[in-house]
């Protein structure tokens, strides 16, 4: 697939690194410009463009970016495109954001109000960088570890999941996007190593 990044600190990097090692046609974008992203470039063979170049050909799109520059983004770029929502909200770097304050509410369907006819789906949010290379592995394996997928278009959930997969994981079909405050940070499924039985547990423990 030809896949975009927008944001190149520890989940955006590893995943380009992990999609361009499969295969996948990868441009990646940050605050920060392009000559800033020569060394993954180097390093992964990905290509490096503004956010614009990064969504504008991309099948999918993957946002791992701190929650406060979300609001940063142009709501117009990402029409039209699935749009995973890797970012988690954490108030002591985010600042407060007054609508994810209440209890239960997803950061996703914030994320999803900000822009113009994307389909949104939350992915990657809940694991460390560093696990998902070190902890990848064939399917079929033995507790092999899994990952909630949450969104509220099936076709584009469905992408997603196959991607994680691909990428070394089972996919646990994690409900509507509103369900997905389920895999925010402080919940039992975030940060843990669950495989796919348990991932579905710690969902409905919350």
């Amino acid at each position: 697939m030809r896949i975009g990044i927008i944001g190149a600190g520890n989940i955006g990097g590893t995943l380009t690194r992990r999609l361009t090692a499969l295969d996948h046609d990868v441009t990646v974008a940050n605050s920060r410009g392009p000559a800033s992203l020569v060394p993954l470039v180097r390093e992964t063979g990905a290509r490096a463009g503004s956010v614009e170049e990064a969504v504008r050909s991309a099948d999918l799109v993957v946002l791992a970016v701190p929650l406060k520059a979300v609001t940063e983004l142009d709501p117009d770029t990402f029409g039209g495109h699935v749009l995973v929502d890797a970012c988690n909200y954490y108030p002591a770097r985010d600042g407060a954001i007054p609508e994810l304050e209440e209890e239960h509410t997803a950061s996703s369907e914030w994320v999803a109000h900000q822009f113009r006819d994307v389909h949104v789906v939350k992915a990657f949010n809940t694991i460390n960088f560093a696990h998902m290379a070190a902890h990848a592995t064939p399917p079929g394996s033995v507790a092999r570890r899994a990952l909630p997928v949450a969104g509220d278009d099936r076709v584009a959930k469905h992408q997603v999941m196959a991607l994680v997969d691909e990428l070394g994981f089972d996919a646990v079909d994690a409900g509507a996007l509103a369900e997905s405050w389920r895999q925010q940070p402080g919940t039992p499924v975030y940060n843990r190593d669950l495989d796919a039985a348990q991932v579905r547990d710690a969902l409905h423990r919350v």
